[in-house]
């Protein structure tokens, strides 16, 4: 599987936030169901506070193609499924789409979209992709 250009940024990002990293990539798997995809990566981050271990699976999205619409068309076609194998698998951790900063004020001007992610509850990480930083979360 190719790594999307923001790959390394995303993961330098989510180590900054003080995430471990601990699958690249993270593999949904059930060889007894004929079923396999592969997820840029697994993370995971104990909040002290509560004590409590956050696990999420992140998926990088660049938005780099011509059509936004189209790009997001597939992007949520992948979304739903590899959250559907997560559900199936029994997997605990949360998926998240990592969008960069650019993108997500581009995205901001489709109000289609941004109804469909509402819609289907896609939980993201904004990630300034320059400073390699986490700029915002929506889980």
């Amino acid at each position: 599987m190719a790594k999307d250009i923001y790959h390394q940024a995303v993961r330098n990002a989510l180590k900054k936030d003080g995430w471990t990293i601990t699958h690249d990539p993270f593999r949904l798997e059930d060889k007894d169901q004929n079923m396999a995809y592969e997820s840029d990566l697994g993370a995971e981050k104990r909040f002290a506070a509560e004590k409590d271990l956050e696990q999420i699976i992140v998926e990088i999205k660049s938005f780099l193609k011509s059509s936004l619409p189209n790009e997001f068309h597939t992007i949520l076609g992948q979304y739903e499924t590899y959250f559907d194998a997560l559900e199936f698998l029994e997997y605990d951790r949360i998926l998240v789409l990592a969008i960069p900063l650019n993108a997500h004020d581009r995205l901001q001007n489709y109000p289609f979209i941004l109804h469909q992610m509402e819609k289907h509850k896609i939980k993201t990480l904004i990630f300034d992709e320059l400073n390699e930083t986490i700029i915002s979360w929506k889980k």
